[in-house]
């Protein structure tokens, strides 16, 4: 009796689930738009139900499953018309050591200090070094969420970090000198920022050129394209090009030694990864963002010889590792280092024959050695004989997982291996045949057993979100009248209600800010508040008011990269003195409004001068009116914004006046551990086209925006402005 099924697309189950097969074949003609293959045994019913799933027996059909893919895959490699050389090239093969990757974002603090101007690369892999044993690459990510605040493209953004280009390529060579690899981000949806007059694989070579950058991560890229990786070539500089999304066009294999892989189906039986099966070699680095336990994807990564990127700063939200998924990559890393040409062995088999239920297994191969990698499924300890291997005389067998040799029962030829594997566990076993050596073996084997004496259940595997506080705003002097220029805002009792716009996040713990009144950090916030009396400027601070500020104090501030870059030899252009001020830092801001015995006001300050008590949608009503804003710029240059003061009409109910769709403002600045962000209110009038990913607006008073802080440099925004406030008594 013979019985078959596709591969499933995960929204159909077999009519013969759950019979037993004498023999099984397998048909794979969906198997080129899919990242995972078949699994042996019965078709699982997960991820909609695991009814049934104690009778998948793997086992029973590994050996014909082994041997029908493998002849699936000679035939494969021939249709596309596959040549390895790119993984032979010497300059590309450190991605086939790749084992511990990770998206780094340039806010984060532990990568750049702004109170000493200092990128501090040996802090921030320090520290992962301590967490989960470091890193083998990084993804320098300096474009996303910020981007589209302004016309700067991805390559302007570049530039504009502290320190500029230059800055960028000391901190790749800091990264470097730790023996950390660099990628650096491509961009194909950025259509709608200023045009950078080149390709987008020509202006990134020039980038990777210029810094020594080792690599190119696509972003949503499925497969970088052809072009990215000639273009480095001829430059004379060979990158190792890295997709974020599965490849899509299975040729691109041939020039992609590397990518990301997404959300392995976690189901009784571990999913087999298309890529590294096609190409043992190509390294894939499992991704999970938005994991809090990440036990399946190290079981995933451990089980197919892949990589991890260990990402934890998203976009400013902080998904750290648990202790015992942190514990858990240091240990898989381990091994790989030590053995890392076992990991891509060319001859690797999943789904080895294990002698109990939920352990599943690897082998790799190579040269008398075999590495075989265990994962246990089940949700408690499973020991005693783990695996029986075939046994010739003199070969040694070592737990380099636990750090001892074993001494196997053998009988009728096989090798009996017994060992623990601790609920949702791992394990590793190292055969070593007779006459084969392994340099420093008996010194892993010595360091293992001390690292790894404390079991991994001991590890916390407790997730919590980041604290973040609110950065004090300091007080005026107050004023019983409201100075030039500004209105008086009566206090009383006002119901502050605003959510953050970001396009990622979902409705997490760790979005957006914490206010003081709450626990954590989240997207929706709302309060009663007494509002005290204060005094806030009618109109945004002008380029006149600004130059009046430098003409008195000789403001010049250290990073003063994109400082008033719409200023013209240290002035603003002819007819621009009435109009916003503009490219200036929060600290720029800051420093104007101490001068002017002011200060930048609270969010529900600006919220509460804006809305007033009716809870409108905009200062005008409920009503969105074009009319009462400057017209939306949807081109691929920032225009000069328009006067202040230009729509009277569309003042809020205390006659304050230029709040939405003009130029941004700074407010409130939030903090955690690793990341700076400002609330940024009121929208402006720039909207490129192209992409969603750009920063989105938010004209409505019920909404803010979350702008992410690096440093003056990087921060600065064509269309990014503020206004002022004064404490009245």
């Amino acid at each position: 009796m013979t019985s078959s099924y596709e591969l499933p697309d995960y929204d159909t189950q077999p009519a013969d689930y759950g019979r037993e097969p004498m023999r099984t074949e397998y048909k794979f003609s969906h198997v080129t738009t899919q990242r995972y293959l078949p699994t042996p045994g019965k078709a699982p019913a997960w991820p909609f139900s695991d009814i049934g799933s104690w009778m998948i027996d793997a086992n029973a059909s590994a050996g014909d499953w082994l041997t029908e893919l493998r002849d699936w895959r000679t035939e494969h490699l021939v249709r596309l018309g596959y040549t390895d050389v790119n993984y032979r090239r010497p300059e590309l093969q450190w991605a086939q050591r790749n084992f511990v990757h990770a998206q780094m974002m340039v806010e984060d603090r532990y990568f750049y200090d702004v109170e000493t101007a200092q990128y501090t690369v040996d802090k921030y892999l320090d520290d992962l070094i301590a967490r989960f044993g470091g890193l083998d690459s990084v993804l320098i990510w300096y474009i996303y969420p910020n981007i589209g605040i302004d016309d700067r493209n991805q390559f302007d953004l570049a530039h504009t970090l502290p320190g500029g280009i230059d800055g960028l390529k000391a901190a790749v060579q800091a990264f470097q000198a730790r023996g950390v690899k660099v990628f650096l981000p491509a961009k194909p949806w950025d259509h709608g920022t200023r045009d950078p007059g080149v390709t987008h694989w020509d202006g990134l070579a020039e980038i990777i050129k210029y810094t020594g950058a080792d690599g190119i991560n696509g972003d949503t890229f499925n497969g970088v394209p052809r072009a990215f990786f000639d273009a480095c070539d001829a430059n004379g500089n060979p990158v190792v090009v890295q997709p974020e999304s599965t490849i899509s066009s299975e040729e691109q294999l041939i020039w992609n030694v590397q990518s990301w892989g997404k959300k392995a189906p976690d189901g009784p039986v571990p999913p087999v990864s298309k890529w590294k099966w096609l190409e043992p070699r190509h390294m894939v680095n499992y991704e999970n963002r938005w994991g809090r336990n990440r036990n399946h994807d190290l079981q995933y990564c451990f089980f197919n010889g892949i990589g991890y990127n260990a990402w934890e700063n998203i976009w400013g939200i902080w998904n750290q590792f648990t202790d015992r998924d942190g514990e858990t990559l240091r240990r898989i890393a381990r091994i790989y280092r030590q053995f890392p040409q076992l990991v891509v062995a060319m001859d690797w088999a999943p789904y080895q024959v294990c002698l109990q239920g939920g352990i599943f297994a690897s082998v790799f191969p190579v040269d008398g050695l075999a590495l075989r990698t265990f994962i246990n499924r089940f949700e408690y300890d499973v020991c005693g004989e783990q695996i029986a291997i075939e046994h010739a005389e003199g070969t040694r067998y070592f737990d380099i997982w636990n750090g001892r040799e074993l001494h196997p029962a053998v009988r009728n030829g096989q090798a009996f291996l017994s060992f623990d594997m601790e609920a949702r566990g791992f394990g590793a076993v190292l055969s070593v045949a007779a006459g084969t050596t392994v340099d420093g073996l008996e010194d892993f084997i010595a360091l293992t057993a001390e690292a790894n004496a404390k079991p991994l259940s001991a590890y916390s595997g407790a997730w919590k979100a980041l604290p973040q506080a609110i950065v004090d705003i300091t007080p005026t002097a107050a004023s019983a009248a409201a100075p030039a220029g500004m209105l008086a805002i009566p206090g009383g009792e006002f119901v502050f209600a605003v959510g953050g716009v970001e396009i990622e996040g979902f409705n997490w713990a760790g979005q957006d800010v914490q206010y003081p009144w709450e626990s954590v950090p989240r997207r929706h916030h709302r309060q009663v508040m007494d509002i005290a009396p204060f005094h806030i400027d009618r109109h945004p601070v002008t380029n006149a008011q600004f130059k009046a500020f430098i003409d008195a104090t000789g403001y010049a501030p250290a990073d003063n990269i994109n400082f008033l870059a719409h200023w013209v030899d240290g002035a603003p252009r002819a007819g621009w003195d009435n109009k916003p001020v503009v490219w200036v830092s929060l600290e720029d801001a800051r420093a104007y409004a101490a001068w002017a015995g002011k200060r930048l006001p609270h969010e529900w300050e600006w919220q509460y001068a804006a809305q007033g008590n009716d809870g409108r949608t905009y200062p005008w009503g409920n009503d969105w009116d074009a009319a009462m804003v400057p017209r939306t710029n949807r081109g691929r240059r920032i225009l000069p914004a328009d006067d202040v003061g230009s729509f009277p009409q569309a003042a809020s109910p205390f006659g304050v006046e230029d709040l939405v769709g003009h130029v941004w403002q700074w407010t409130e600045e939030f903090g955690d551990e690793h990341t700076r962000v400002a609330i940024l209110r009121g929208g402006s009038s720039y909207q490129p086209q192209t992409s969603h990913w750009y920063f989105p607006q938010a004209y409505r008073l019920d909404q803010h925006g979350k702008y992410l802080l690096m440093a003056p440099a990087k921060d600065r925004s064509g269309m990014l402005g503020f206004r002022c406030v004064v404490d009245a008594q």
